[in-house]
């Protein structure tokens, strides 16, 4: 079957993850204070801590940022450090946001927060335009697949709220955005700190004839939950409790990475090729005769095979790759550079395995995003292709197919950092 139950679909788009992203001072943490702010989802003693904080520090006017802004080094900087989430609802639907870092040193941070991602806002200073972090916050969400890039152009009131700014800098990031595989595309001009199309319609742009901020985030499309034939069940424990109520039970638990898993289906158990079908699915103490990404269930197959943690239960007629050697988009987050010949673990779902970078294929020049292919070592924050090869197969799809079984970590076993972040592009 490949219908798409409503019950998974109405679910899945009453929550919507969207990310800010931009350059430092370009007005993340404003625009979401903003959001916040308008929208009616402050507390009256977060309202005064802010106000409070605000005419102390002699600003003038309410800072908005400061809603945002958690850590106490942020708030004495005045900048973003961490990766900070907030939620907040509308009669339509309910957000997470995550409000990522401007600076470059922290652009790893921006990679964790728009990895599920269904938006990202990118910001730009009105004043200056297209820079280089626009860019490279630019090439992560289009790496990373995110359904929608909208473009806030901000600050409109420091250029007097002309619109032939705003179009110069839409052209400018449109030639930027046609070397990148971008799904959706939406420009909006702002005024983050005065409120202009972030919530409410700006009565200073009226040249403008596009929706507000949140009215685009209210109706911008959910991807749906994929049909069974795309299953992937990644086991993470195998249950058996060994007593003389349940002598014989035995199910795999895990988190569904997508799909549908249905009691009945014909399935798969890789990598070791074995089928079998669908006993029984639990959630919850309860029996269901279905359940969907990202649910966590156990689940129990009619036949007794060998199955472990970091093996993958897959839809029968639709097989994921099984592969030692892999060819990576890798976004590097350690001081410590990348070179061929090196040694790392890999993280992938619920599977460890070691592997080798055997090659370096290219590096990213941000201000061109032209491929450098003579460049063999990577540092921090660059982004490279690089091919490794691994001492177990693993279970995989490509990234554009499958943002959980299509991505990997790299950490490095002396000092178990994470190292980078890989998006599976090709097998060897």
């Amino acid at each position: 079957m490949k219908n798409k139950p409503s019950e998974i679909n109405n679910q899945q788009s009453d929550l919507f993850r969207f990310t800010t992203a931009g350059s430092v001072d370009d007005g993340k943490s404003t625009l979401i204070g903003r959001l916040l702010y308008d929208s009616k989802s402050i507390f009256e003693d977060q309202y005064e801590a802010v106000k409070a904080t605000s005419k102390k520090r002699g600003y003038g006017y309410l800072n908005l940022a400061l809603f945002t802004d958690g850590l106490r080094a942020e708030r004495e900087q005045g900048i973003t450090i961490d990766v900070a989430y907030r939620y907040f609802a509308t009669p339509k639907r309910k957000f997470i946001i995550a409000d990522t870092p401007g600076h470059i040193q922290y652009t790893r941070n921006m990679v964790t927060g728009a990895s599920t991602a269904n938006a990202a806002i990118i910001l730009i200073d009105a004043r200056k335009g297209v820079v280089e972090q626009t860019r490279r916050h630019a090439y992560i969400a289009s790496l990373l697949r995110i359904p929608h890039i909208i473009v806030c152009i901000n600050k409109m009131d420091l250029v007097d709220f002309k619109e032939d700014v705003f179009k110069k800098i839409k052209k400018e990031y449109e030639d930027v955005a046609s070397k990148m595989n971008i799904m959706a595309l939406h420009f909006i001009p702002i005024s983050a700190l005065e409120g202009d199309n972030v919530v409410i319609s700006s009565k200073k742009m009226k040249w403008f004839k596009g929706v507000t901020v949140l009215n685009l985030l209210e109706t911008l499309s959910v991807p749906g939950v994929d049909s069974n034939d795309s299953a992937r069940f990644p086991v993470q424990y195998v249950i058996r409790p060994m007593s003389n109520e349940h002598h014989d039970y035995r199910s795999y638990a895990g988190r569904i990475a997508s799909g549908l898993l249905k009691k009945g289906d014909k399935v798969t158990v890789l990598p070791k090729g074995i089928s079998s079908r669908i006993k029984s699915i639990e959630f919850a103490g309860n029996h269901r005769s279905e359940a969907f990404a990202p649910m966590s269930v156990a689940v129990s197959l009619q036949d007794d095979i060998d199955v472990s943690r970091g093996d993958m239960i897959v839809n029968s007629d639709n097989l994921p790759l099984v592969t030692h050697d892999i060819e990576l988009m890798i976004c590097w987050m350690d001081v410590k550079k990348l070179a061929a010949n090196r040694k790392y673990m890999v993280r992938h779902t619920t599977n460890e395995v070691r592997c080798i970078v055997k090659e370096v294929n290219y590096k990213i020049n941000m201000n061109t995003l032209d491929k450098m292919t003579d460049e063999k070592t990577i540092g921090l924050n660059d982004i490279a292709c690089i091919s490794i090869r691994t001492t177990m197969p693993l279970v995989i799809d490509r990234y554009y197919t499958n943002r959980i079984t299509g991505s990997v970590i790299l950490i490095d076993e002396n000092s178990n950092t994470t190292v980078g972040a890989g998006m599976i592009i090709n097998v060897e």
